[in-house]
């Protein structure tokens, strides 16, 4: 698998404890979701490599003890801290209605029900603050809020996204 394949699902932060557990920062939505996986990729030297795993404990909101098959001490533990962790994509669930993940609206078209046709979605921004649209407009860059007061419609089979943007927010970039 490419690493356009995998999608990221935390780090590594240090060791816990001496029997080769980790402490892990989830960056997912619902960590509860997470507790019965059976294997997750750790990015070494740019390659994900599969890690099977024996218990996965949630501590708090976003911060769970990773046990591994083959990691059985805290020295060995200490070797994968800082590490990135990754999941395959195909392992997402499927969003409908406006719901989406990022690299799921890369390429779609969007269209204000205003200006029409605005052009396609170059990438999505992901700043503290929101979440922005970066959209090619011709040979100038539109960016839009990628919020659900935005967002009217997101059409999957057609790849649009129909948008209403806020007065004049338009206006600013053509």
């Amino acid at each position: 698998m490419q690493n356009n394949d995998f999608y990221y699902l935390g780090k590594i932060l240090r060791t816990f404890g001496n029997k080769g557990q980790l402490m892990v920062q989830l960056e997912v939505d619902e960590p509860e979701k997470y507790l019965n996986l059976e294997s997750v990729y750790l990015d070494i030297y740019g390659e994900q490599i599969p890690f099977f795993i024996t218990s996965i404990e949630l501590k708090t909101r976003n911060s769970a003890i990773f046990s591994f098959t083959d990691v059985h001490s805290g020295d060995e533990a200490e070797e994968y801290t800082g590490m990135e962790m990754f999941l395959p994509i195909s392992r997402l669930p499927e969003l409908t209605g406006n719901q989406f993940y990022y690299h799921e609206v890369e390429g779609f078209t969007v269209v204000d029900t205003r200006f029409g046709e605005l052009g396609t979605i170059e990438t999505i921004l992901d700043l503290r603050q929101q979440a922005l649209f970066q959209i090619r407009y011709g040979d100038k860059e539109i960016l839009i809020p990628a919020v659900d007061g935005i967002i009217l419609e997101i059409n999957r089979e057609r790849k649009i996204i129909t948008i209403e943007a806020p007065e004049g927010l338009i206006d600013i970039y053509i």
